[in-house]
């Protein structure tokens, strides 16, 4: 059974989404501070986290980091902000996923069954190298190198990669790669914005001038080939 740790400090939202997910059928632990929840999860090694950002004590973009600095743990925020500088700023932290609240629980354990098929697809990678210039994709060992030195990126931007790499040439829309990157058929596109922004601070040599990693107005992204 799929178990799930939720760091929330609202007692009622807590409790409500913890036994909502315990009627989806997942194991669901609580905890109302992060320093709580940090614990716990050592404790318990759940397989999500969910973290609100605005928590008494050690913040949610702080208890984010120390999450990811010890676990490979997928990370979702449920927030109620819902500027994109606090999307970002949650995802460089180092979350999979932000939902914005009130959140439906149903959209919740949907958002929950996507992210698991992405960790479980991701650990079985094909055997291939995508080369486009000075930027290398090895799918195999999940690495991105340009001028042959590694660059460090999430499993979302990784497979956010892969996808537009296994499509150069072609644009996908922001709808077609919330579907085939997070598996979700609605989503909020400030995902994939904030992810393609992430990728070519690492990837171009001048993030704002694209060489790879191209904008094509009105329809989506590409890839250079």
């Amino acid at each position: 059974m799929t178990a799930v740790l939720l760091i929330e400090d609202d007692d009622r939202i807590r409790l409500s989404l913890t036994l909502a997910l315990e009627d989806e059928g997942y194991t669901a632990y609580g905890a109302a501070t992060a320093e709580d929840g940090l614990a716990e999860q050592r404790r318990v090694a759940a397989d999500t986290v969910l973290v609100d950002l605005m928590l008494p004590g050690m913040d949610g973009y702080e208890c984010i980091r120390q999450l990811r600095r010890d676990d490979d743990v997928p990370i979702v925020v449920i927030s109620a902000r819902d500027d994109t500088h606090d999307i970002v700023a949650a995802l460089e932290a180092g979350a999979d996923d932000y939902l914005i609240k009130p959140v439906a629980v149903k959209e919740l354990a949907a958002r929950l069954r996507a992210l698991r098929r992405r960790t479980r697809a991701a650990s079985t990678p094909a055997l291939r190298v995508l080369t486009f210039g000075d930027l290398e994709l090895r799918p195999e060992a999940g690495e991105v190198r340009r001028h042959g030195t590694e660059v460090p990126v999430t499993r979302t931007e990784f497979r956010l990669l892969c996808e537009l790499a296994d499509h150069a040439g072609q644009v996908l829309s922001r709808e077609q790669l919330l579907d085939r990157v997070w598996g979700y058929e609605i989503g909020d596109e400030r995902l994939v914005d904030v992810h393609v922004g992430r990728l070519r601070q690492k990837i171009e040599e001048v993030p704002g001038k694209p060489r790879h990693l191209v904008t094509v107005r009105g329809l989506g992204y590409k890839l250079q080939p």
